[in-house]
């Protein structure tokens, strides 16, 4: 028996597929399709370092939530969410208290899907087009950022906003059950700063590196969408927003005096 787990990773998965095709006729700019396979082989070879930066960080953020993650927080035995709350007082959880259902699905809809889709298609974008500079900038990006976030995410847990008043998740309302997945990459006091805020920002950089302007548009629509949707859904502190911004404009400004036009 097929569980609805399953079923809503089919779904997801079929989405991903699908945005993958539309995505490929409408940004992906057709100079590209006339790269033989000798070309496209020195692209990747030129490239292959920086897959491997981020495929090595992906690897120890799954290790951190699926292991390191749960021994650091028994030991710290503090939840700082608390404090966050003491001078935020409910101001994100006002929005979860006037939810309307069409702005609900469409910001799950921007968090599980879209969010997501453009982690992965971004570099695979850079990758394909060539795009050095754009690549360059997401890789360091990334590792800068994770290299900052991970002693909070290790020793400052601060859980997420709809655990800590005991609501139920607006993703789990949309998607019964995603929690299951979702949970298996990252955790529900990872959120000091947010890492999806400070990614988000750092790829419409990246985007926008490349000049092509119909996927600069699409990701920063993607970025607003995302930092409204982790406030609505009451996934995200205002702090936890403002941390990631901030962490995401310093890291950019770091690599635009570092990184030069080859």
């Amino acid at each position: 028996m097929v569980n609805l787990i399953d079923i809503w990773l089919i779904v997801l998965g079929l989405t991903q597929i699908v945005m993958l095709a539309i995505s490929l006729v409408f940004f992906i700019p057709k100079k590209v399709y006339k790269t033989n396979i000798s070309q496209f082989y020195q692209i990747f070879k030129r490239h292959f370092p920086y897959i491997l930066v981020i495929l090595g960080v992906v690897f120890f953020q799954l290790l951190e939530v699926n292991v390191i993650d749960a021994l650091t927080t028994k030991w710290i035995g503090v939840d700082f969410a608390s404090n966050i709350h003491g001078f935020e007082d409910n101001i994100v959880y006002w929005f979860s208290q006037h939810w309307v259902p069409a702005l609900v699905y469409f910001f799950v809809f921007m968090y599980i899907a879209v969010y997501p889709f453009t982690l992965w298609f971004s570099p695979l974008y850079f990758l394909i087009t060539d795009g050095k500079k754009s690549m360059k900038t997401l890789t360091y990006g990334l590792l800068l950022i994770y290299i900052i976030v991970l002693p909070f995410y290790l020793f400052v847990p601060v859980t997420n906003v709809y655990k800590f008043y005991g609501m139920e998740s607006a993703l789990n309302a949309v998607i019964p059950s995603v929690e299951n997945f979702f949970y298996s990459t990252t955790t529900q006091n990872n959120c000091l700063p947010s890492l999806h805020v400070a990614m988000t920002i750092l790829i419409a950089w990246s985007v926008r590196l490349t000049g092509n302007k119909k996927f600069t548009y699409f990701a920063y629509f993607c970025m607003v969408s995302v930092i409204l949707s982790v406030i609505y859904l009451a996934i995200h502190w205002i702090t936890d927003v403002i941390c990631g911004a901030l962490l995401a404009v310093i890291v950019i400004f770091i690599l635009n005096r570092f990184i030069k036009e080859e």
